[in-house]
Order: C-alpha cells, then structure tokens, then sequence
C-alpha cells in the first residue's frame, strides 16, 4: 500500500516562499504520476502541478504557471513543490497524490489512487 507523507507547509506573508515535499513510502510500482492538489475552504479541490516519475515532464495550472515548480527525486521516493512569489489566493491544504500507470500521460484530472493527510499553506495579505 502506497503512503504518502507531505511536510512544509506554513504561513507566510504575499510574495513569500515554501517548498512543500511529499514522500511516499511502500511503492513497487516502476511509474507513477505524482501530483499536488489543493483546496481552499468552500471550494472545489484543484490540481495544481502534475509530474511522471520517468521523464518528468510536469504540468501546472494555469493559476500557478510561472510561480510554482513540481520537482522529484527518485533516489528519495520525494516530491516537491517549491512555490514562489504567493498570493494569498494561494491559501488551501495542499495534498500530494500518486496513481501507478504504465502508459497514460500524467494529468491532474486522471484520478489518483493514493492520497496524503494534507499540509496547510496560508499566504497573508
């Protein structure tokens, strides 16, 4: 069984910097898509970056691209997220996921198996 562990989030204030990781643990499959998710209170979830663990090539949404950059090593078993110049829109508990597939290509609205507790990221004005 897949987990996954995420750690740092925080608070900081707009323009500040986190990385967030996610390490998972149990993993026997040789591809897997990684992602960050996140939801802020009274909307609905939204991914936010998405990587392949072969080639990793990431895909973001269009709300972060430019600001937050998905990252993994392998070695590890981590993801991370490094998320530049924030904005208080930003604020939300970021999950990490993982979906073993062979073939697909890794996008956010593929469905993923294997969900972490989530970390809090707050961005002040």
């Amino acid at each position: 069984q897949v987990q996954l562990v995420e750690s740092g989030g925080g608070s900081v204030q707009t323009g500040g910097s986190l990385r967030l990781s996610c390490t998972a643990s149990g993993v026997t499959y040789s591809r897997m898509c990684m992602a960050w998710f996140r939801q802020a209170p009274g909307k609905e979830r939204e991914g936010v970056a998405v990587i392949s663990s072969d080639n990793g090539s990431p895909n973001y949404s269009d709300s972060v691209k430019g600001r937050f950059t998905i990252t993994q090593d392998n070695d590890k078993k981590t993801v991370y997220l490094q998320m530049n110049s924030l904005k208080p829109e930003d604020t939300g508990l970021y999950y990490c996921a993982a979906e073993p597939t062979r073939w697909r290509r890794c996008v956010a609205t593929m469905g993923f198996q294997h969900w972490g507790q989530g970390t809090q990221v707050t961005v002040s004005s």
